[in-house]
């Protein structure tokens, strides 16, 4: 590949720009297309519904929507900004995405999650979106990391920048369904870590510890706990469905 001469951008924004409108054009053209092969579907109840980006309106009158920027609960004097409560229809939602593979709801949960959040300021620096990290074999087994899904999408809404190994599982953990809080430190001890390479840029930052469901607080705490060691300004948690009660 040839160097870019000094002096010039190494990039078009214009050409950027107009090549993505382009891209926009083109899949409205071809969203009949898509909608024509693919009807789309309520991820929750399979429902029938107008639009591939949503959900029916039972089960929207269903999902126990949070309201307000501020923090529903606090866990261990830790914010937490929680798009619903864990409910049968948030459930759903979260196995469609997670162990369904329907990573385009990332965009819907991301927009319920950032109506929750309180809204950056521009003269300040953006706080860090930090993902709950996944195992290298479990990420290679699912495919993606639902909680960096979500930062991502959660950073182009304005919420903030997104540091992806912010954190690292350091070893494989079970599956955490069905244990108990106690059951789940167990496991967790040890396995989640501050990464070393990230520290000095954690370090005076705000940051948003991001995941798709707060239940018994095990895993954000162990995520928290490697987090502090930083020194982060302050430690928030912004996910799609907590149980209620938690706190």
């Amino acid at each position: 590949m040839d160097a870019a001469l000094p002096g010039l951008p190494t990039e078009c924004k214009p050409c950027h720009t107009m090549s993505m409108a382009v891209v926009a054009n083109l899949a409205r053209v071809f969203l009949p297309v898509v909608d024509l092969l693919y009807p789309p579907r309520c991820p929750a109840c399979g429902a029938a519904i107008a639009a591939q980006d949503g959900l029916c309106l039972e089960c929207w009158d269903s999902l126990a929507v949070l309201s307000s920027h501020a923090p529903d609960v606090e866990t261990v004097a830790t914010p937490v900004y929680a798009a619903t409560l864990y409910n049968e229809t948030s459930r759903c939602l979260v196995l469609s995405y997670k162990h369904g593979g329907r990573i385009a709801l990332s965009r819907l949960l991301a927009r319920l999650i950032a109506a929750r959040m309180p809204d950056v300021v521009l003269q300040k620096q953006q706080p860090l979106l930090i993902p709950v990290p996944l195992h290298r074999w479990r990420l290679w087994q699912r495919g993606f990391n639902q909680a960096a899904l979500l930062a991502s999408d959660l950073a182009k809404l304005g919420k903030g920048e997104v540091l992806v190994d912010g954190l690292v599982r350091n070893r494989r953990t079970p599956s955490l369904g069905g244990l108990g809080r106690e059951a789940r430190e167990r496991a967790l001890t040890g396995a989640i870590a501050l990464n070393p390479a990230r520290a000095q840029l954690i370090a005076g930052r705000d940051v948003i510890l991001v995941d798709d469901v707060l239940t018994s607080g095990a895993t954000s705490h162990a995520c928290m706990t490697a987090l502090r060691s930083a020194r982060p300004a302050h430690l928030a948690i912004a996910c799609f469905a907590r149980v209620e009660g938690i706190g």
